[in-house]
């Protein structure tokens, strides 16, 4: 089996999710050309030197809509007999791109992918393509459907999380985000967005705040209190699900959950003679790819059962892994993560996550496997893991190695 390699990852800052966002003036098809171009001046990408360009992105629709992936091309420097395809896993979307290409490496179809994703969440709203796992009732019946904020907070009441547990791990994230921009950790990775006339934008992830404590959480109210206790309802479709709670305890608002961002993330992945061929170095090697379905009432939980999925695949354990990149969909998801694996918060997104510098659906996965594999030089260490909770129940995960 040809074993596929990390050769370089690049990304966008991360933008508000608003029209206020600096980054609301950029499309997702110039977001995503951005980050192509980026990728192929710093590894000299000339011709036909790539199989494809596989991008996740979540919300298909308008100007993100009609194959982004293959507009994102055309609008790039790269040749135009690369093609493109997007894909969609929600959340992991990014992630699942990566391990598309690693795994079409393996197989044999071609030795080197752009992959990655992109998010306009400030232009194409979340949830603006609809979709039947909400608008059809008859599925949503059957499913026991409840919004992911809901899942959120069931999570919280099954595992025992507080209030002030979630927003204490929000704090940390903040807290680890600001220290990672002072010491200019992301460097490596992140690039300058500029406008037509090359005027910088954005040149660093612009939803940090700094001075977030638990005081200042304290003072907001429960995102998804009303949803769930008055109309609709979703509470009382969640209790039908899980009839042994009383109640669902509503911990989670605005500061201990996930961003919403704009921002996109391109990795290039290639064999061992691809690099050889190009005169690059591969920084790290795919291992392992997992992905699984879950309850998709809860949602959230798959952090878990695709880690377990991916240890047991490649004959590893916890242990074994040096840092781990677990998104921060909710403070209450990675919380379960460390809980479940008994795992060290010291190991678990060290500079931060998503609940500090926001989560560009489509593209995120892709940005915490570009973290981790900078995290892993930076601190000499060789064995990172990535996951990703996702929507209507499913879990991806990736294990990298250093090389």
């Amino acid at each position: 089996m040809t074993e596929a390699y990390i050769y370089d990852a690049v990304r966008t800052p991360r933008g508000k999710g608003k029209k206020d966002g600096t980054l609301h003036e950029v499309p997702a098809v110039r977001l995503s050309a951005l980050a192509l171009n980026e990728l192929k001046t710093r590894n000299n990408l000339e011709g036909h030197a790539v199989e494809d360009v596989i991008w996740g992105n979540v919300t298909q629709v308008g100007e993100q809509g009609a194959c982004l992936a293959r507009s994102a091309v055309l609008y790039s420097d790269l040749d135009e007999r690369i093609p493109g395809v997007s894909i969609n896993r929600f959340c992991a979307s990014g992630l699942e791109a990566v391990n598309m290409a690693a795994n079409q490496i393996r197989g044999g179809a071609g030795d080197a992918y752009i992959a990655g994703g992109v998010e306009s969440m400030s232009r194409v709203p979340m949830g603006s393509d609809g979709g039947a796992i909400a608008a059809d009732p008859t599925l949503a019946m059957k499913t026991y459907f409840v919004p992911q904020g809901i899942s959120s907070d069931i999570i919280a009441t099954e595992y025992g999380f507080s209030r002030d547990e979630c927003d204490a791990f929000a704090v940390e994230s903040q807290k680890r985000a600001a220290a990672a921009q002072k010491a200019d950790k992301f460097a490596k990775t992140v690039f300058t967005v500029r406008d037509q006339n090359g005027l910088a934008i954005l040149d660093r992830d612009e939803m940090v705040r700094e001075a977030t404590d638990m005081q200042s959480l304290g003072g907001l109210k429960a995102s998804f209190k009303d949803m769930g206790e008055v109309m609709p309802g979703f509470d009382a479709v969640a209790l039908m699900k899980y009839p042994h709670l009383e109640k669902i305890n509503h911990v989670h608002h605005a500061g201990n959950s996930s961003g919403i961002a704009d921002g996109a993330a391109a990795i290039l992945i290639g064999s061992k003679d691809y690099g050889e061929r190009l005169g690059l170095k591969p920084r790290a090697r795919i291992r392992a790819t997992a992905k699984i379905g879950t309850d998709p009432t809860i949602m959230l939980t798959g952090p878990v059962p695709a880690t377990k999925r991916i240890l047991a695949s490649s004959g590893m354990s916890i242990s074994d892994i040096d840092l781990f990149e677990v998104n921060e969909a909710f403070a209450s998801v990675v919380l379960r993560f460390m809980q479940y694996f008994d795992a060290d918060h010291a190991k678990i997104n060290v500079n931060g996550g998503a609940i500090a510098m926001g989560h560009p659906l489509g593209a995120t996965g892709a940005v915490i496997i570009a973290t981790l594999l900078d995290e892993l030089e930076a601190a000499d260490k060789e064995v990172g893991l990535a996951t990703l909770c996702i929507g209507s129940g499913m879990g991806a995960a990736t294990i990298i190695e250093r090389v």
